[in-house]
């Protein structure tokens, strides 16, 4: 094997191992953050007065579609005032939390 092979081999392995610790959420912390979450996301048959539609169980849902969601209504790519704003109160960090925990659950 080369010296650039090996050279790209280490790399590639050390940005897999990077993506890996980042990639990962502490569920423990996303346990404490989820508490204005369960106000509306936790209550069984809850529907958002404005607009009126069911607001979804996030609980038990897959955690790469709450972190995506999450960046998306902080961004402003999603619109809802409520999420928007809770949103924009997080850290990249934070949304890695939230969605540790809450995938975790059962749906």
């Amino acid at each position: 094997m080369t010296r650039l092979q090996l050279l790209g081999l280490t790399v590639a392995a050390a940005l897999f191992a990077t993506a890996s610790v980042h990639a990962e959420g502490d569920k423990a912390a996303g346990r404490k953050l989820i508490y204005t979450c369960n106000g509306c996301h936790g209550v069984p048959g809850y529907a958002n007065a404005y607009p009126n539609y069911p607001v979804p169980r996030i609980a038990g849902q897959n955690q790469q579609y709450i972190i995506s969601a999450l960046h998306e209504y902080k961004a402003g790519e999603r619109k809802h005032p409520t999420m928007m704003a809770q949103a924009q109160s997080l850290s990249d960090q934070d949304i890695q939390d939230i969605a540790a925990y809450l995938s975790s659950l059962a749906k």
